[in-house]
């Protein structure tokens, strides 16, 4: 494996982290030792979003996508995933940074649950106010 180049590139999306490698092959996406297909249960907007950032840069048919991804669920995988692959292509050249900075695949989605609150049943939901 020492004589392939691998670009690396880290992801994280709610409490999804996915470790992805890019290395020079025909296309194909594995995420943890699956199909990216079957592993995101065949739901397409999943699929596009990890394709998303090879298809802005027209190399979808040159590197192989390796992913190891746990934590979350499967929309938080995705978007992890996805992330991990621009930072893995701004890695294997610098001039694919703006593109990829201009459709926002470098942008990490801060977006997370919201703690629970004391005195509170959820986050925001409160117990029935009983006036009498």
């Amino acid at each position: 494996m020492s004589d392939k180049v691998v670009y690396l590139g880290t992801g994280r999306r709610k409490a999804s982290v996915a470790r992805v490698r890019l290395v020079p092959g025909s296309g194909s996406i594995t995420v943890n030792g699956k199909d990216a297909v079957d592993y995101f249960q065949q739901i397409q907007g999943y699929i596009q979003a990890v394709k998303a950032p090879l298809e802005t840069l027209g190399l979808e048919s040159e590197y192989d996508i390796l992913v190891n991804a746990h934590g979350g669920g499967l929309t938080g995988q995705s978007d992890a995933v996805k992330l991990g692959v621009a930072r893995a292509l701004c890695q294997l050249d610098p001039e694919n940074r703006q593109p990829l900075k201009t459709e926002g695949y470098l942008t990490r989605d801060p977006r997370a649950k919201e703690r629970k609150k004391y005195g509170l049943r959820k986050a925001r939901k409160a117990p029935q106010f009983s006036k009498r």
